[in-house]
């Protein structure tokens, strides 16, 4: 095992890795930005490592200075949380050339599901269900409207790199279509630095189902369970759910039976995830992306496995074989992002908090990046934690995180907790009936 581990990121998931890895008794390092010098998980770290102003960029982008951190503080090893560096397959190379230990995906992996069109490609070849749609870049408009034409409507358009829902966009007729397409490629451009664009099938009242995956060191890959991560504003996740409710076991052990074929299609290693849109009713689902990183969902799948994947990922790593022996799931957890955030528009509510009082009590866990007097900074995601719940079914479970949000307190910055609330009392979420666009019903009712 490593003797000490610099980690790559910020906030709620920094603080989360940096626990576990001084629970296996390991120096943590932690680096940060002027703008989050305050922020917990710089006092949380053995060591911290000033990388620059707030501009990312110029932090927590910059690979030279993260690799030069690493330098200094004679870190042995890596871990990039997720996000900024996470799935940047050349810095990941850098690391691994520089005789660190990168606590992530082979590079190669890394790059090959970083272009969402290669992606596809790659998982038709292993016998991964795909959604119909292009297998090359869409060149130009003309040329969408032809293949949209071919595929029928709606489809969705999607900018080939990237994630998070950025470059993304559902047409459901050709002038819909154009404005989708200009958007998604100027996007790309700006956020992606690539402009190719991915055209797909919009599989309508579909469910977001995603199973995590563990690449082993002896090469194996194993399935942890799946998460449904349906309840999403602007294609992303603000809710997540473990096991989910809308698969029977069928269903189950062939999303995941997919999503180790498609791990291995890439000899995948460590913590990732593969993401699926799953149509219930039909008995069909289609390969989305894999996530080459660990991704802010994860806790769900550590409440009902019992399994700390941060540590799994260490070992995987460092070449040691895992230190558990089952992944059948015990109960079921859901896990709710609290943002920075009006609750009604979604509109970024950044300030400094003057209160601070997370829940406490059985079942009830809290992955926060923030805490009273830190500051919350528009310059990066707002995301300021995580509410987790787990209880022994979903019923259990629902009444836990209702209780729970009702007790999170947060003054300062806006927050989406009323959301949350307003979300348990949909008949459409209590009996786990939902799709992808109750947010949207939700708004415009």
């Amino acid at each position: 095992m490593f003797e000490s581990v610099l980690v790559a990121n910020r906030g709620e998931i920094a603080s989360r890795v940096v626990r576990t890895v001084r629970a296996l008794g390991l120096k943590a390092v932690a680096v940060y930005s002027e703008a989050d010098a305050e922020l917990p998980f710089v006092a949380e770290a053995d060591e911290a490592i000033l990388l620059g102003p707030a501009d990312p960029s110029r932090s927590y982008l910059d690979g030279a200075a993260v690799l030069e951190a690493a330098r200094r503080t004679n870190a042995q090893a890596i871990h990039p949380g997720y996000g900024f560096l996470a799935e940047n397959a050349a810095f990941a190379a850098a690391v691994v050339d520089r005789g660190l230990g990168w606590i992530g995906a082979p590079p190669l992996a890394v790059a090959r599901m970083g272009d969402k069109i290669n992606a596809r490609n790659l998982m038709r070849e292993a016998g991964v269900p795909v959604c119909p749609g292009v297998w090359e870049p869409v060149p130009d408009e003309e040329t969408a409207v032809e293949e949209a034409e071919r595929i029928g409507y709606p489809v969705m358009v999607k900018a080939a790199a990237g994630g998070g829902g950025v470059g993304m966009g559902a047409a459901h007729a050709e002038d819909a279509l154009r404005a989708a397409f200009r958007t998604a490629r100027s996007r790309a451009e700006r956020f992606f630095e690539g402009s190719d664009i991915l055209l797909e099938r919009f599989v309508t009242g579909a469910r977001h189902v995603e199973v995590q995956i563990l690449g082993l060191a002896d090469g194996t890959v194993v399935a942890l369970g799946d998460r449904d991560c349906s309840v999403q504003r602007r294609h992303q996740k603000l809710v997540a759910e473990s096991p989910s409710p809308a698969l029977d076991a069928e269903l189950r052990t062939r999303l995941a039976d997919a999503a180790v074929r498609a791990g291995e299609a890439v000899g995948y290693r460590g913590a990732g995830t593969v993401e699926f849109l799953v149509a219930p009713a039909a008995g069909e689902f289609y390969f989305l992306e894999m996530s080459t990183a660990l991704q802010a969902e994860h806790p769900v799948t550590e409440l009902v496995t019992g399994i700390d994947i941060v540590e799994q990922q260490l070992r995987a790593a460092a070449g040691e074989p895992p230190t558990f022996t089952g992944t059948a799931p015990h109960g079921h957890a859901l896990a709710f992002r609290i943002y920075a955030e009006d609750p009604r528009c979604f509109l970024p509510g950044p300030g400094r908090v003057r209160v601070w009082e997370e829940p406490v009590g059985e079942g009830i866990r809290i992955d926060a990046g923030y805490a009273e007097g830190s500051a919350v900074t528009p310059v990066y995601d707002l995301l300021m934690a995580k509410l987790c719940v787990h209880a022994a079914d979903r019923p259990a479970a629902l009444e836990r995180a209702r209780a729970a949000l009702a007790a999170f307190r947060v003054e300062g910055p806006r927050s989406n907790i009323a959301f949350h609330l307003e979300l348990l009392d949909r008949p459409e979420f209590d009996d786990g009936r939902h799709d992808t666009g109750i947010v949207e019903r939700m708004r415009n009712r």
